[in-house]
């Protein structure tokens, strides 16, 4: 029997997982998260109260799933919270909607969230507590580091490598084998054809705004 589940955090990516997690039928204790009441409500389930309130519960009878976000220049309270509690022998659950498809051999580390919709072929490996979000495409053989974001739509063709505390934004497009550093951040709608360093951003074309003459 599956153990019940405490999330951290309660803005809209933990509501998301929450959908997730009732869907695939899982027992929730509740949420908790600093900026909320104890005793509150949110997103249906009750609020135990801030992050050290999961510590009323034993490592061995709760699991968590981390609710906290990832954007692009904001990753560290997300990968914070991961190893503050994975350091204490807490398991985060390694979820995947439903509606995912995910090849037979691909490995999902803890932590690991695969949102609606999306895919990932035969041979990938996803490291710790990383985001594949909503209808995102990884191909053959990938290797996706930790605490990553790979965004809604964003597609990775074969043997791409992804490096630990990258944000490959919306709509993003990676060709084959290319490698990307640890840190950097991959604007939303950018095609990478090159290898990119550590710490490096990429950004593509911008759309012009203009008033519609009349």
């Amino acid at each position: 029997m599956t153990k019940p589940i405490i999330i951290l955090g309660g803005g809209g990516h933990a509501k998301v997982l929450i959908d997730i997690l009732r869907r695939l039928n899982c027992r929730l204790v509740g949420i908790v998260d600093p900026n909320q009441s104890v005793g509150s409500v949110l997103h249906g389930l009750n609020v135990l109260g801030a992050d050290n309130a999961v510590f009323n519960y034993s490592a061995a009878e709760v699991e968590l799933i981390n609710g906290v976000g990832s954007l692009p220049k904001d990753k560290g309270l997300r990968a914070s919270l991961f190893n503050t509690f994975n350091d204490k022998s807490y398991h985060f659950k390694t979820l995947v909607d439903p509606t995912a498809f995910i090849a037979a051999d691909v490995e999902l580390s803890d932590g690991v969230q695969v949102m609606a919709g999306v895919i990932i072929q035969a041979g990938t490996k996803i490291a710790e507590n990383s985001i594949v979000n909503s209808g995102a495409i990884i191909e053959h053989d990938c290797r996706i580091g930790r605490h990553v974001h790979i965004a809604p739509g964003a597609v990775l063709s074969g043997t791409v490598e992804v490096g630990d505390y990258v944000h490959i934004g919306t709509g993003a497009k990676i060709i084959q084998s290319i490698s990307i550093g640890a840190g950097s951040i991959i604007g939303a709608g950018s095609v990478v054809t090159q290898d990119i360093a550590c710490s490096q951003i990429v950004y593509p074309p911008r759309s012009k705004i203009k008033s519609i003459e009349r």
